[in-house]
């Protein structure tokens, strides 16, 4: 495992970006909590429509296309609501801004201990957060452009359905639902894997790290609450406040790879043999047992 070739050099610039990273990693948890909560309370009173009515509607005469649609009073929701859906979408990619700057200072400081590790992860690290943001902010307004358009036009349904054609709806899923997750949890899956073997994190928060790459695909709910999570343990030994001590690699600046299952339970073998009570010397002299003594007596006569 190579290492950085001046220790005392990163050192020294991690000690200057370590309590920035710690306030963005705080500000990342709190902006992505806030983004999918404020966008929960946005859609709250949204007008739906029902399956009955589309039947009801597609049983009326004459071409279904040019029929009024009925998600006109959805639409009209949210253009009311316009302020909120765009200021979601601020909010959002201010957080997947944040998150980008912490997870690339996390990719720098591991290939400072492992330089093996390839430069693309860290270039990875910042572009994938960064698009996701891009998509975040373009969804927003592009669902309050689209919207004004239909509302500008002939409220029908094949208007309604051009809705989600609109350009920068288009760009917007390609980016959040389909480049941006991929890129995202290619890198936390390697910064975290990579950030566990040298010890710049433990165990659990390299697996926790791992772990938020795949909901990155599987689940942005719930990647935005593990990762939040993630984030603040991230902010806590970024300051040296974890309550079991900072990992050791923060401050060799060499790798300080952590102990396999094997070697923890060979290191407990010996801990529990040295509290063990050593066994008693044999006993090699003293006075001969009476059965000795008999046999002596028959070879002697």
């Amino acid at each position: 495992m190579a290492a950085v070739a001046d220790p005392e050099e990163q050192l020294a610039w991690e000690a200057r970006q370590r309590p920035r990273a710690a306030i963005v990693a705080l500000v990342a948890a709190l902006l992505s909590v806030a983004g999918i909560l404020w966008s929960g309370l946005a859609l709250r009173d949204l007008p739906r429509s029902y399956l009955l009515q589309s039947m009801g509607q597609a049983l009326a005469p004459g071409p279904i296309g040019r029929q009024p649609s009925l998600r006109t009073r959805e639409f009209e929701y949210y253009d009311d609501h316009a302020l909120a859906f765009i200021g979601t979408g601020v909010v959002r990619a201010l957080a997947f801004l944040a998150f980008a700057w912490v997870v690339t200072f996390l990719a720098i400081t591991t290939r400072g201990r492992r330089t093996e590790m390839s430069r693309i992860v860290i270039y990875t690290a910042l572009i994938g957060p960064v698009l996701a943001g891009v998509g975040a902010l373009l969804g927003g307004v592009g669902t309050v452009v689209a919207v004004s358009n239909f509302l500008d036009g002939p409220h029908t349904v094949d208007a309604a359905r051009e809705v989600a054609n609109d350009p920068l709806l288009i760009t917007a899923t390609l980016l959040s639902q389909n480049l941006a997750p991929l890129l995202v949890a290619a890198s936390l899956l390697l910064v975290s894997l990579n950030a566990m073997r040298v010890g710049l994190l433990t165990r659990f928060l390299g697996i926790l790290g791992m772990i938020c790459g795949a909901l990155a695909v599987l689940s942005q709910f719930v990647f935005v609450f593990v990762g939040t999570f993630w984030l603040v343990a991230l902010a806590l030994v970024f300051l040296d406040r974890v309550p079991g001590g900072t990992p050791p690699a923060w401050r060799s600046g060499r790798p300080e790879p952590w102990p396999s299952q094997r070697e923890v339970a060979d290191a407990r073998r010996a801990a529990r043999a040295r509290q063990e009570p050593a066994p008693e010397p044999a006993v090699t002299g003293g006075r001969p047992h009476s059965s000795s003594k008999k046999r002596k007596r028959k070879r002697r006569s």
